[in-house]
């Protein structure tokens, strides 16, 4: 990603016309060295914003208004569905197959509670507009046809034989809904939106409730995209250096110039204001093994303004910073000192995305009793601040944090166009305007002068919540029976549908079913969809040299232009830390700055941090090192951040949490060990998948052994034992265990560290970083070194039980380390087995949101792993089979070619100078050279099908012997699934 270099002058000025567009503004965004060109196509009435600059990461979406009027999903289930083929493209799922033909780094589409958007970003021009006319012909002139609706929708499924029918419901939403609606966070938002908007389309489960999906007929289906799918209700971006005259030229010839204008009346009103508060309980799922008594959620909610807004957006905004924004936020922290709950309810803080604004605030792990005692430090907080007055220094902090994240250029989690887009969607798309939410200058102008007032945000706390009838008070209650409730329901449903089902109904179902499997079976002609050569793709990797002659080692220096942000990223080795406290490492890494100093309380430096960085924050890494040794590296990696004009502020902080961190403040320590259990927690169904698959590989290296006790759930299990341990006095042993975990990790002989940033301020950096690193003990070992440990031998098959509707299903086995000669053509193994074999068997016909192969290169290890599965054994057998379909040599020189493009598009991602430079610095720090990043690289674009036979038939086998299988589920699901699996059972435990 280039950002050094300023935005050309404007194409366009404002008035002038463009084809059949007209031009209505054009600004200059200074922050990000922009123009933004606002425009309308005049006989359709599409709305197109462009952002252009320097930037080769072109960016592309098309929004639309989706208003639903029930929790059928139908804006969802038409998402998946208009990707199923369309006029010019006639194959049974575009999308996915362009995914294989293109060297995009980012592809998607997303369906938010009233609006649906497909947007992509991509270096290469030729594939940026192959892949705009796939999306535009997708979105305008989809297939529709009725049996994809059924594959990724609902669908009803005979099984068994005709002396024992069964019903079943299947499809990709109904099963991806099942999970989304098992997790208490998923449950918790929506049914807050239920709460506080009942009259207006965000009452609906616009994902798409469970209960309601298989109500959704066809021709709904296909209404809904009449309506709503029109260029009248459409929202073009661009973004990037490739000229908007072409962008628009293009757009109009294939989709504009089909269309006039239509009202699509897809407006949403605002909720009408209610005249009293209101109290509200919502159930969710809970496993019946579980103990409810501090399983609730409580929380208050207030409508607050129109989202057009962007000055009372903001005030809101920086409000919620004030309030919530850290540690030492007065609401926050009250709410946290009252030890009612373990962490800030789900759904907490100011949601900017609908038609009418929100803010929430709780806390989660309650008693049923709870909730009222919650309202009432809130008020208490509230009216306090609002009599009292506000301390200066929050405020200067919340808008300090406005500042950094506008300058900060970042690719995490999307593509920086893509954030743009995400970030003016909401406003735009209700009739705001681009321009305000991308320059804040004026109304941060604005909001300054209004502060040199009398008491103007203490007014606004008044009237945003004090004065606010329409709240709710909200309790979220656990509900054991739900989930059984449910099944019994379903059961019940599709028996009494059974029992009404004509012969015909019957054949009918079984014909479809047929046409179904048939559709997905067949061998396609892709000829119609664009695709890259392998001559596309950049031959040389990106290499991020270190600045010579500024620090010497163990410090890097990367001369960039980081927009005026300052990096310091740094490396602490874990290797000589006590085995027996090497199970804490992650919670030491998520204490240290929250904790304080002995010159500082944590709330205190939780105000500094905020006020003078954009973030510090240290995490624990188990890396393997590319050499001959593979040996396990781990080591706990820490990046500070701020404004250059901050840069001394900044060294001062991390000055004192690496030489005077103080784990003293027992009652704080108690707090963080439930903040930190948690968020582990309410992570689980999150990332099934990649728990899956870490409790898969952790048998196989020291490296995974000790991923999983840093980042799987072992790590869940050792903090909850921990929480127990620290249960009322017995806290002390934790605050001595986590100073000697600091004593061996912050020492002058095991630091290395990286300056990140334009010259000037490396140079004002040498001061700073020398007193920093004097202050650290001259004592202590290298602990850049392989850790003793104690590795479970072997692979394992696993099941581990939660509270979920679905499930996560891994299988790993070992092979080779990358610069191994077959490493190339592993990585596009696992490629060709996710588009050719598991996508299509796992999603398509098994109605899993997803499946897919992993190579990991660094450990030598190959993963398949499934997400929101309503299987196990038959994925399972699915896995077996991969060694059939791959060693058939079913697959061509071109299924090679794509493969290859999708491991190259992943090489070459690009990043901002910041965040490219630390990945330099981390590569450095585990011996990955560039060079061997190159021989890598040019190793693999000579990959041809004879070098993939090759490798299969070397690392792929029908034995179990050297396979671990993970499968994170309910209780339920897999004692099913040991009852078909009676000669391999899983060892069953709970998480």
């Amino acid at each position: 990603m280039k950002t050094e270099h300023a935005a050309k002058p404007p194409e366009f000025k404002a008035g002038s016309r463009v084809g059949g567009y007209t031009v209505n503004t054009v600004s200059y965004l200074t922050d990000i060295r922009s123009w933004l060109y606002q425009l309308e196509h005049d006989t359709s009435g599409a709305r197109h914003i462009h952002i252009g600059n320097a930037d080769q990461e072109n960016t592309f979406g098309v929004a639309f208004k989706t208003v639903p009027a029930d929790s059928t999903g139908v804006a969802h289930i038409l998402e998946h569905t208009v990707l199923c083929g369309s006029k010019r493209f006639p194959v049974r799922d575009p999308f996915f197959s362009m995914l294989k033909r293109s060297l995009s780094t980012f592809m998607n589409a997303f369906t938010a509670s009233d609006w649906t958007m497909y947007p992509f970003s991509t270096q290469n021009r030729k594939d940026y507009y192959n892949l705009m006319d796939v999306y535009l012909d997708a979105a305008f002139f989809p297939a529709i046809d009725e049996l994809s609706f059924k594959q990724e929708g609902h669908r009803l499924d005979l099984e068994g034989d005709d002396a024992n029918p069964r019903l079943a419901y299947k499809g990709v939403v109904y099963n991806e809904m099942k999970g989304a609606m098992s997790s208490p966070d998923q449950v918790m938002v929506r049914s807050l939106l239920n709460a506080l908007y009942p009259d207006t389309t965000y009452s609906f489960n616009s994902g798409g409730e469970p209960s309601v999906i298989p109500s959704l007929t066809y021709q709904q289906l296909k209404d809904f995209h009449a309506r709503h799918y029109h260029p009248s209700n459409a929202f073009f971006y661009t973004y990037g250096d490739l000229p908007l005259a072409d962008h628009l030229a293009f757009i109009e010839d294939r989709v504009l110039r089909h269309f006039s204008r239509i009202d699509p009346m897809t407006d949403v009103p605002s909720q009408p204001r209610w005249s009293a508060p209101k109290t509200v309980t919502y159930p969710y799922p809970l496993d019946k093994h579980d103990d409810p008594t501090r399983k609730y959620q409580a929380c208050v909610a207030w409508l607050l303004n129109d989202i057009k807004d962007t000055y009372e957006v903001l005030v809101a905004v920086i409000l919620e910073q004030i309030l919530i924004g850290n540690a030492a936020s007065p609401l926050r922290k009250a709410l946290m000192d009252s030890q009612l709950g373990t962490a800030l309810s789900d759904g907490t803080g100011f949601d900017g995305e609908n038609r009418d604004t929100m803010f929430a605030v709780g806390l989660k792990d309650v008693t049923n009793t709870d909730a009222e005692k919650i309202e009432r430090i809130v008020f208490d907080v509230l009216k306090r601040l609002a009599d009292d007055g506000i301390d200066p220094e929050l405020v200067e902090s919340a808008i300090h944090q406005i500042e950094f994240h506008r300058k900060e250029i970042t690719n995490t989690p999307y593509p920086y166009g893509i954030k743009l887009l995400i970030g003016v969607s909401a406003s735009w798309l209700h009739g705001g305007d681009p321009q305000r939410i991308l320059n804040l200058d004026a109304d941060l102008e604005r909001l300054r002068t209004r502060l040199s007032g009398n008491r103007y945000l203490e007014k606004k706390i008044s009237e945003f919540f004090l004065d606010n009838p329409h709240r709710v008070r909200f309790t979220l209650v656990p509900d054991q029976d739900m989930a059984a409730a449910e099944n019994q329901r379903v059961d019940q449903e599709l028996a009494d549908r059974l029992a009404g089902l004509t012969t015909d109904d019957r054949a009918r179902i079984r014909k479809d079913a047929a046409a179904l499997e048939a559709l997905q079976e067949a061998q396609e002609d892709l000829s119609s969809l664009p695709t890259l050569e392998r001559e596309d793709i950049p031959p040389s990797v990106v290499r991020i040299p270190a600045t010579p002659g500024i620090f010497q080692p163990p410090v890097l220096a990367y001369d960039q232009n980081t927009s005026g942000i300052f990096y310091c990223s740094g490396g602490l080795g874990t290797g000589m830390v006590d085995s027996a406290l090497m199970p804490l490492v992650p919670f030491f890494c998520y204490a240290v700055s929250k904790m304080g100093t002995q010159a500082c309380d944590y709330s205190q430096m939780a105000r500094r941090i905020d006020l003078y960085t954009g973030g510090i924050g240290f995490s624990a890494n188990a890396r393997t090192r590319f050499d001959d040794s593979g040996a396990c590296l781990p080591f706990m990696s820490f990046t500070g951040k701020s404004l250059n004009r901050n840069q001394l502020k900044m060294f001062d902080i991390l000055h004192e949490l690496t030489s005077q961190v103080d784990f003293s403040d027992f009652q704080r320590l108690r707090q963080l060990v439930l903040e930190y259990r948690a968020g582990l927690e309410s992570a689980v169904i999150h990332n099934g998948h990649r728990l899956a698959i870490s409790l898969a590989s952790r048998g196989f290296t020291p490296t995974n052994h000790l991923q999983e006790m840093w980042g799987g759930i072992h790590q869940l299990q050792h903090i909850k034992q921990v929480e127990k341990e620290t249960d009322g006095d017995h806290i002390e042993k934790l605050s001595v265990d986590l100073r000697a975990i600091g004593r061996t990790l912050f020492c002058a002989p095991n630091i290395k560290m990286a300056m990140i940033g334009e010259s000037t301020m490396l140079q004002e950096a040498k001061a700073p970083l020398n007193h920093m690193i004097k202050a650290l003990d001259t004592g202590g070992q290298d602990g850049f070194v392989a850790p003793r440990l104690t590795q479970a031998q072997g692979p394992s098959q696993e099941g581990w039980c939660t509270s979920t509707a679905v499930s996560f299903v891994a299988q790993t086995f070992p092979t080779v380390r990358f610069g191994h000669p077959d490493s190339p053509a592993l990585s596009v193994l696992a490629k060709m087995l996710r588009s050719l074999y598991l996508h299509r068997e796992i999603r398509e016909k098994g109605g899993a949101y997803g499946g897919f192969a992993l190579y990991n290169a660094e450990d030598g290890l190959f993963s398949f792993g499934s997400y929101r599965d309503p299987h196990i054994v038959n994925t399972l057998a699915v896995y077996h089979h991969t060694v059939d379909f791959i060693r058939s040599g079913k697959f061509t020189e071109e299924d090679v070619k794509e493969a290859v493009l999708q491991v190259c598009s992943d090489i070459d991602k690009p990043d901002p100078p910041g965040p490219a430079s630390r990945k330099a610095f981390y590569r450095q720090l585990i011996g990955l050279s560039d060079e061997t990043r190159q021989r890598n690289k040019e190793n693999l674009l000579k990959i041809d099908r004879n070098a993939v036979m090759t490798a299969a038939e070397q690392y792929f086998d029908n034995t179990h012997s050297n396979k671990a299988v993970a499968v994170i589920s309910s209780r339920d699901l897999l004692d099913a699934a040991n009852q078909k699996m009676a000669d391999t059972p899983l060892s069953i435990q709970t998480i």
